[in-house]
């Protein structure tokens, strides 16, 4: 089951996951998510397979994301069709990992965002260090924080999600630790010996337990009050103004950043996220997320918002509808709305 983007191996009474691309920050590939996919079902049902350790071969990246280039071209040639049934293809791997019925132990060391936090997120154990880098930060793409985004970044205590979703603003391990996004912080030069423990058997939150140390301060923790005051509603208009009365630094800094996302794409998280806090089921969350992609990839501040990010780099996005305002309650309407029984997602 290897392939040259992902190597799949036993290792004692572990089953290995590691993501092998890394000249492109192992952003994960169709390939990829199928060979995951498969390696998972395989091992589900093997008495010899205790855990799965999830990790990356080398370079300075977990996983940078999913492939937007491939999506952003889907967009552009075939009507979102091929983009469409990537997403649809992830988020049932996503959701068999929700699901997993044996301890996955994702080692998020280095970026990780978007895709890589949809494939580290569902893992029972989640191990940042020091050079753990965590962001969602699609809205400055014109997407949005999909891959079960909207059911981690909604359940984070006092607006973390919120502020999370429509920044884009990048933790570190201490921080993911403290706002629950990690469950264990260990030094980087513990994760092999905590692997091998893990290969030979080991109880796996014994092993973390045992190899982890405390970790620096979080940094975001000192805003934790503003990002509770300011992000408290789920109108971006409200927001913005709520930041715009603050004449501190750090909300002149958040404004700044606020005002070069997508409005379309903050108003999606947004609602989003609102949505998601009310569901009990994840795979509900999936079918509401997958309906939101099926629209997004076709509307214009998704190829443009790669193009100016990704493609271009010149990180000036040309947004449509430009302004907040904008974007009226009938185009999120429109874009929530059910796909058809033929279209909707169902997991696995």
């Amino acid at each position: 089951m290897s392939t040259d983007e992902l190597i799949t191996r036993r290792e004692g009474a572990a089953g290995m996951l590691s993501l092998n691309r890394p000249k492109a920050i192992h952003a994960l590939t169709a390939a990829m998510d199928e060979a995951m996919q498969e390696a998972l079902l395989e091992w589900q049902h093997d008495d010899d397979i205790k855990a799965v350790i999830l990790d990356h071969s080398e370079g300075r990246g977990f996983c940078s994301g999913g492939d937007v280039a491939f999506l952003r071209n889907s967009a552009l040639t075939d009507n979102g069709q091929s983009g469409t049934k990537f997403f649809h293809d992830e988020y049932q791997l996503n959701h068999l990992m929700f699901e997993y019925g044996k301890p996955i132990v994702a080692f998020i060391d280095g970026i990780t965002m978007g895709g890589g936090v949809g494939i580290s997120q569902p893992a029972k154990f989640r191990v940042a260090t020091e050079n753990t880098r965590f962001a969602m930060p699609e809205t400055g793409i014109g997407l949005f924080p999909d891959v079960g985004g909207g059911w981690y970044l909604a359940r984070l205590p006092g607006r973390m999600g919120q502020f999370l979703a429509l920044t884009g603003a990048r933790l570190d391990g201490a921080e993911c630790l403290w706002t629950g996004l990690a469950t264990h912080y260990l030094p980087s030069e513990n994760l092999a010996e905590a692997k091998e423990r893990i290969a030979h058997g080991h109880d796996v939150a014994g092993v973390l337990a045992a190899l982890a140390v405390s970790p620096p301060e979080p940094k975001i923790a000192a805003h934790a009050a503003q990002i509770a005051k300011h992000f408290a509603s789920d109108r971006l208009e409200d927001i913005i103004a709520s930041l715009e009365s603050d004449d501190s630094e750090w909300a002149a800094k958040e404004l700044a950043t606020l005002r070069n996302k997508s409005p379309q794409a903050c108003k999606v998280a947004l609602r989003q996220l609102a949505d998601s806090a009310k569901l009990d089921d994840f795979a509900d969350n999936m079918v509401m997320e997958y309906r939101i992609a099926a629209r997004v990839i076709n509307l214009p501040d998704f190829a443009e918002g790669v193009r100016a990010v990704i493609v271009d780099k010149d990180n000036a996005p040309g947004w449509n509808p430009a302004t907040p305002e904008g974007v009226t309650d009938a185009m999120i309407e429109a874009i929530f709305a059910p796909l058809g029984e033929a279209k909707e997602w169902k997991p696995l």
